[in-house]
């Protein structure tokens, strides 16, 4: 972000300042020429356009709204900037959707923001195995039904929302993709709030094809990932041999 240097990533914590504000912030991300980066200046610009475009959109199609966020150019290929995105996403697609509509307001979306502050965090899919996105879904659910500690059924559902996401995208790691977990788990969410709730969001149409594959700090899973475009082939003419022919008249 200040060098375009490969960043480290540490084993243990340490305190950095931040070249950007100048304040002290504990962090396991680090440049090797010393720069560092708080959380707040990393994501200034990427937050504030989720924020307004989840607040904005009229689109229905979670996975629609993701995309047009992913390809903001004020979003970092990496980074827990991708939670809020995903439950931003999720959040307004259920608002403008005919179930949410009168329900689902700009202050569910904004709570669900809130609360996935509290736990989404650079790195610590790796540091604790937790990717920020599966508090920001398990928040969405919360949300949508009223669960906190003490609840029943809602707390339970919420929880087991959260395993599915979590499952989904440990399935797709190694090594981790924000924007692969962001479709996956938009999908699983689709899926699950249609299980659960009889409530069927819009899906995208067609295949979903990577266009940020040369930005991976850490190198694309390529054919290991579903949104890998893979090299075209035309198997017909591979598979024929055409003679050359002479006139001999």
């Amino acid at each position: 972000m200040v060098c375009g240097t490969p960043l480290e990533y540490l084993h243990r914590t340490e305190t950095h300042m931040c070249v950007y504000c100048g304040t002290l912030a504990q962090g396991h991300v680090n440049c090797p020429k010393g720069h560092f980066v708080c959380e707040a200046c990393h994501g200034k610009d990427a937050m504030q356009m989720i924020e307004s475009t989840a607040l904005s959109t009229t689109l229905q199609n979670p996975g629609e709204i993701a995309e047009i966020m992913m390809h903001h150019p004020g979003l970092p290929m990496l980074g827990c900037e991708h939670a809020f995105l995903a439950a931003g996403a999720f959040m307004a697609a259920l608002k403008n959707s005919p179930y949410g509509r009168g329900k689902i307001t700009n202050g569910e979306i904004r709570e669900v923001f809130t609360r996935t502050a509290k736990q989404a965090a650079a790195g610590y899919c790796g540091l604790t195995g937790v990717c920020g996105i599966v508090p920001a879904i398990g928040a969405c659910f919360s949300v949508f039904l009223g669960a906190r500690c003490g609840t029943d059924s809602e707390q339970r559902i919420t929880m087991e929302a959260g395993i599915r996401i979590s499952q989904t995208i440990a399935g797709l790691t190694g090594p981790s993709c924000c924007k692969a977990y962001v479709r996956a788990a938009l999908t699983e969410t689709v899926a699950l709030f249609g299980e659960r709730f009889g409530i069927m969001l819009e899906q995208p149409e067609g295949a979903i094809v990577c266009r940020h594959m040369d930005k991976h700090p850490h190198g694309c899973r390529e054919s290991k990932c579903p949104y890998f475009q893979k090299p075209s082939r035309d198997i017909f003419t591979e598979s024929i041999d055409l003679k050359g022919t002479v006139c001999q008249s």
